[in-house]
């Protein structure tokens, strides 16, 4: 049954979905859901999308906000990324001629971390309902992982092609659901029947065109091809300002807060500049969100300022979502 609105005997329902972002979305969610706990915003829900999965699994798992931001502040690019060497690489594409060689590095110390950083082991024993986003590369379809164990279905969330070898789950392949959705709106709006829904948006915009030629010279040229690529359309909610507010495009009432923060840029595998990515989000969260604090935390359906038109576009993304 869908909700009709808040009342003053039932506190709204809100959730958080964070998106996709790579190695600064990962600072960036951390600071945001620091702002989401300074302003007091209780959280019914949540879902993430590979950056997402991973700082919303840590936290809805239980583990500290503190306690993770302090082992975020620890971090190097070995502790995610363990890439084959260049000999390696080179004998297994002139050897092997690349059979069976599906990434350049495998996910083993990255699912070693997730676990590590994991206060609980499923989905079920999380502190509120989460979700999970990645692709079926068998299938070509999203899926919205919401049971089992946490640990390397938050890591196949993550596991972008070429970078990393597909996740291997139930004797299916999974990888990073930013593929075909930066955030999965869908998976828990109407699901849990929310009153709010807060999207944190970071994955990065690049430049137009001309720079193109530019961006080919720079290290990792090859991944801005991928970028590129993912990147090449807006999700529904986007609009291209710090803050917009919509409602939820399947007509249940819920509101969708998109909050696009201004961020440093951060090329993979760099960890340079997360501190000052992790508190640029949780600065600006905190000064978007704080004028419309009471109205979120009240009668949100009713007192938001939802402007422009009701969203008619897809749901979060395309291709056909299985739950799972």
């Amino acid at each position: 049954m869908l909700r009709e609105g808040s009342n003053d005997h039932e506190s709204p329902r809100i959730g958080v979905v964070l998106s996709s972002g790579g190695v600064r979305g990962v600072f960036a969610h951390t600071g945001f859901l620091q702002a989401i706990h300074d302003l007091g915003i209780p959280v019914t829900a949540s879902a993430g999308c590979s950056a997402g999965a991973l700082v919303g699994g840590f936290i809805a798992s239980g583990t500290p906000l503190a306690d993770w931001a302090a082992t975020l502040g620890g971090i190097t690019s070995r502790t995610f990324w363990t890439p084959d060497s260049l000999p390696r690489f080179i004998w297994e594409m002139t050897a092997h001629r690349g059979r069976g060689y599906t990434g350049l590095s495998d996910t083993g110390a990255a699912l070693q971390f997730t676990r590590d950083n994991l206060t609980v082991n499923t989905f079920e024993e999380c502190r509120y309902p989460f979700h999970v986003l990645a692709v079926n590369l068998g299938t070509g379809k999203k899926v919205v992982f919401s049971e089992g164990e946490l640990a390397p279905r938050m890591t196949a969330s993550a596991a972008m092609p070429i970078l990393y070898d597909p996740v291997r789950i139930d004797e299916e392949y999974y990888c990073d659901g930013a593929l075909i959705d930066f955030a999965p709106t869908d998976a828990i709006c109407c699901r849990h029947q929310l009153d709010v829904v807060i999207v944190h948006h970071v994955s990065q915009h690049f430049g137009i065109h001309r720079e193109l030629d530019t961006a080919l010279q720079d290290s990792w040229a090859m991944l801005e091809i991928v970028n590129r690529l993912v990147f090449r359309e807006r999700p529904w909610y986007l609009s291209g300002e710090p803050l917009s507010m919509h409602h939820c495009p399947c007509g249940c009432g819920a509101i969708v807060i998109a909050i696009e923060p201004d961020l440093p840029v951060m090329r993979w595998p760099v960890i340079k500049d997360g501190d000052t990515a992790l508190s640029r989000a949780r600065e600006q969260t905190g000064m978007l969100l704080k004028p419309y604090l009471n109205m979120i935390n009240s009668d949100p359906r009713q007192q938001l300022p939802v402007s422009g038109k009701i969203a008619t576009h897809p749901v979060s993304g395309g291709g056909t979502s299985d739950t799972r």
